[in-house]
């Protein structure tokens, strides 16, 4: 999210202020925070800029290397918050109670159609010629494989599909284990640099701009107990991108210090997926594919086609309707502070 310097200026002091006058009046408030380990650029600025604690808020940080103990961790109310993908709609569908208060980055635009060196496949549309596709179940490389297959009319039944991760896709590679693969960032640049090729990109070939988001969710029942917390997160995301807009190594050194990335590998991954991330215009706009506003398009449908996918390749027992996302979804914490960066 980039702003100019002086709004990046005054978004970053007026949290800092009003952190500082609510540590005055209260002590700071406890939450549990959960994420999957990938390239949460601002999350990670904050934390180390102590935006969480200026704020007024005393973070304790869980990391998970899947969705399914994050999803156990949010059913048990062992975490408040989370960020993360599509494993939040699960969660939903299994009648865990949230609330999605922040649409953080389009995952899709850094997952690739990934190919061997020597592959005859140029693009998506040569999908049919690969002879074993790895693309992890129940995620978004699952969902991107399906919904390229329906784009150039094959029967996703008929691809030989493995469940292989992204991390554990050049692996598979150099044992020829597979010849195509969906990688998300930053696999997917990795893999690009050494030689294999990314062909095509999500949105070259899935609605909306892609079905992948990445969202911030808090836990029904504390965010009606502490609303404020609404409010905090969206004002702590927006300091953090004012921050790297003055000083965009912050991204690279916050990346690279929790996944070990070369700098190449975070520049080509912030640039990729961080800097093309949902503005807070686009996430209250009706019209916007990102919006959260929007009944039936932006958000609640990206979910939703999201996970017909994944009942139609059966890695979720069954749909999830699209009124329980849509009650899941609540933009008044963008809006009101889209409206307050107005004034």
């Amino acid at each position: 999210m980039k702003f100019p310097p002086v709004i990046a200026a005054a978004l970053a002091t007026s949290l800092v202020l009003a952190g500082a006058a609510a540590a005055q009046t209260a002590p700071p408030l406890e939450i549990n925070y959960g994420y999957p380990t990938v390239d949460h650029v601002n999350i990670y600025v904050a934390q180390d800029l102590g935006l969480f604690e200026k704020a007024g808020l005393k973070p304790k940080f869980f990391t998970f290397q899947s969705g399914a103990p994050l999803i156990a961790a949010l059913k048990s109310e062992s975490l408040d918050v989370a960020t993360a993908g599509l494993g939040l709609a699960f969660a939903i569908g299994q009648g865990i109670p949230l609330k999605f208060v922040l649409w953080n980055s389009n995952d899709a635009t850094g997952e690739a159609l990934v190919v061997d060196k020597d592959s005859p496949i140029k693009s998506y549309v040569d999908i049919v010629k690969a002879k074993k596709i790895g693309a992890a179940s129940g995620t978004c490389a699952q969902v991107a494989l399906y919904l390229m297959a329906q784009k150039v009319g094959v029967d996703y039944a008929k691809l030989d599909v493995v469940n292989i991760p992204a991390p554990l896709l050049r692996n598979a590679f150099l044992s020829k284990s597979i010849d195509a693969g969906i990688a998300w960032a930053p696999y997917s640049i990795t893999l690009d640099q050494e030689g294999f090729h990314a062909v095509n990109w999500d949105p070259d070939y899935t609605p909306l701009g892609g079905v992948c988001p990445r969202i911030t969710a808090v836990r029904s029942a504390f965010l009606a107990a502490h609303p404020e917390v609404g409010a905090k997160l969206v004002e702590i995301d927006a300091a953090a991108a004012a921050a790297i807009t003055k000083n965009p190594k912050l991204a690279v050194d916050a990346v690279d210090k929790r996944l070990g990335l070369t700098e190449d590998v975070a520049r080509a991954s912030i640039a990729r997926v961080y800097d093309k991330r949902p503005t807070y215009a686009q996430q209250i706009d009706p019209a916007s594919p990102y919006s959260l506003t929007a009944k039936d398009g932006g958000l609640a449908k990206s979910l939703f086609l999201a996970t017909q996918a994944l009942y139609a390749t059966r890695s979720i027992p069954e749909p999830i309707a699209l009124s329980k996302i849509q009650d899941s979804i609540d933009p008044s914490f963008v809006a009101a502070f889209a409206e307050k960066s107005k004034r």
